[in-house]
C-alpha cells in the first residue's frame, strides 16, 4: 500500500522530488532483481539480506503474522526506480531478536501501557551485523528512516527498533535521534597481510595452553571414531537436510523450546540460494551422529554459522563441529571470516574475538524514552568496559 498524501507530503519536506513509500505485507511483491542490487551496492551486504532469504521465512511460514512476524516492508521509489528499501515487521513479542527489550516491556505493561506491537527492522532469528537499510545514497537512506518513523507514528507503535545494521545505518538512526545500544559478538578473521595456510599454523599462533586445549578437544572427537564429511551447495542432497533438520529440532527441545524455522524453509535455501550453505556431518563409520549448518558468502569471503545439533551426546563434539572443522575449511578455501553467532565468550579460547554491534532504538513515550536512554548510557559504559577487558584475555601469541 502507499502512504497517505500527507506522509509523502512529510517526506517531501526533507527532499524536493516525487517520492513515494510503499509498504508490503509479503516480501514476494518486492522487485528481487531490483532489492539485490542495492544490497549488492551496500557497505556490508549479507546473504541474509537478499530477498531470496526474506521471501522464504515468509512462504515458509517461519516469520509471518501467525508467527508474530508481520512483514511490512518498505520501498522509496521515485518514478520506477526502488531508491531505498529494508526488512520491517510489526512484531507482537521479542523472541527471535537477540537484543533484548524484555525489560521495556515489562515496565510498559507495569504502567498499563501496550508495548507490543513494535516495528523492527532486522532478519529474523539472524543476528549477523550487517546492512539494514538499502539505499543508493545517504540522501535516500534519509528519507527511508523518516518513512519508518512516520510508519511507527501513523499506526500508533509504542517504538521502532534496527537491529545489527551497519554503519551508515546507525549514522542514519543518529540523525532521527535514535538511541543507541552497543552488544558484542566474537569472528574470527584471517591473518593479514599473509593468511594461514593451514589450520596447524592457525594453532600455533595462539598460546600454548590455548593451543594445547583446542588440540586435546579434537583428540577426544577421534578417540570417539567420529570423523566428518563436508559439502557444499549442490552436494548438499534431501537426505542431509533431513538429518540436518531433525538434529536442529533436537537441540530446541533439549532447551525446551519450539524451531524458528521450518523444514519448508531449508527446501527453499536448497532450491533458491543452493551455493550459500556447507554443511558438516559427523560421523562414526557410517552412522551421522551430528551436523553443522554454516552459511556462506562466496563474494565476500565470509562464513557465518549458524545451527547444529547431535543424536547423540560425545565429548568436545560441538567445538570440533561449529569451530574448529569450520575454521579449518576457511583457511583451505581462502574465506577471510568466520562469525560465531551471538553471545559465547568461550569463543574466544577457540580464536574468535571480540566484535562490537549496533542497534538503534526509537520510543514514543518521552518518558520511557528518557528511562531507556538513562539506562542505555549506564549499560553502554559498562558494555565498553566489558570489551576492553576481554582485549586484555586474547588467545594468541603477542607476536602474532
Amino acid at each position: 500500500m502507499d502512504f497517505t498524501d500527507e506522509m509523502q507530503m512529510e517526506i517531501g519536506a526533507i527532499a524536493a522530488g516525487d517520492y513515494v513509500i510503499r509498504v508490503f505485507e509479503d516480501p514476494r511483491q518486492l522487485p528481487q532483481a531490483d532489492w539485490n542490487a542495492l544490497l549488492a551496492t551496500q557497505a556490508q551486504p549479507t546473504p541474509f539480506m537478499r530477498l531470496e532469504y526474506l521471501s522464504a521465512l515468509h512462504e515458509s511460514g517461519s516469520a509471518t503474522a501467525t508467527t508474530g512476524w508481520q512483514a511490512q516492508f518498505v520501498g522509496l521509489w521515485r518514478q520506477d526506480r526502488l531508491l531505498a528499501a529494508c526488512p520491517a515487521f510489526l512484531k507482537s513479542h521479542s523472541y527471535g531478536e537477540y537484543v533484548f527489550d524484555w525489560a521495556w516491556a515489562d515496565a510498559y505493561q507495569r504502567h498499563g501501557l501496550n508495548y507490543y506491537p513494535k516495528l523492527l527492522v532486522a532478519v529474523p532469528f539472524t543476528p549477523v551485523p550487517g546492512s539494514r537499510l538499502l539505499a543508493v545514497d545517504a540522501e535516500a537512506r534519509t528519507l527511508l528512516m523518516h518513512g519508518l518513523q512516520a510508519l511507527a507514528s501513523r499506526q500508533g507503535l509504542s517504538s521502532a527498533h534496527l537491529l545489527f545494521g551497519d554503519s551508515a545505518d546507525l549514522r542514519a538512526a543518529q540523525q532521527q535521534r535514535w538511541m543507541q545500544r552497543q552488544g558484542v559478538q566474537f569472528h574470527w578473521q584471517n591473518r593479514s597481510p599473509l593468511p594461514y595456510t593451514s589450520f596447524e599454523e592457525f594453532l600455533a599462533s595462539m598460546q600454548r595452553e590455548k593451543r594445547k586445549k583446542i588440540q586435546q578437544e579434537q583428540r577426544k572427537v577421534r578417540e570417539a571414531e567420529i570423523h566428518f564429511e563436508v559439502r557444499q551447495g549442490a552436494q548438499i542432497g534431501a537426505a542431509d537436510w533431513d538429518f540436518f533438520y531433525h538434529c536442529y529440532q533436537l537441540t530446541y527441545r533439549a532447551h525446551r523450546s519450539t524451531p524458528y524455522l521450518t523444514r519448508e524453509f531449508f527446501r527453499l535455501m536448497s532450491r533458491d540460494m543452493t551455493e550459500n550453505w556447507l554443511l558438516f556431518t559427523a560421523k562414526r563409520g557410517t552412522e551421522a551422529i551430528a551436523t553443522s549448518l554454516v552459511a556462506l558468502d562466496p563474494m565476500q569471503g565470509h562464513a557465518y554459522g549458524r545451527y547444529w545439533g547431535a543424536v547423540e551426546s560425545v565429548s568436545c563434539l560441538h567445538f570440533d563441529a561449529c569451530y574448529y572443522q569450520p575454521l579449518a575449511w576457511c583457511i583451505a578455501n581462502g574465506y577471510r571470516r568466520f562469525e560465531g553467532g551471538a553471545q559465547g565468550e568461550h569463543k574466544m579460547a577457540r580464536g574468535l574475538l571480540p566484535v562490537a554491534t549496533h542497534s538503534s532504538h526509537w520510543l514514543a513515550h518521552p518518558d520511557f524514552s528518557q528511562a531507556v536512554a538513562d539506562f542505555l548510557a549506564q549499560e553502554g559504559q559498562a558494555m565498553r568496559g566489558y570489551v576492553n577487558e576481554l582485549e586484555e584475555h586474547q588467545p594468541f601469541k603477542p607476536s602474532s
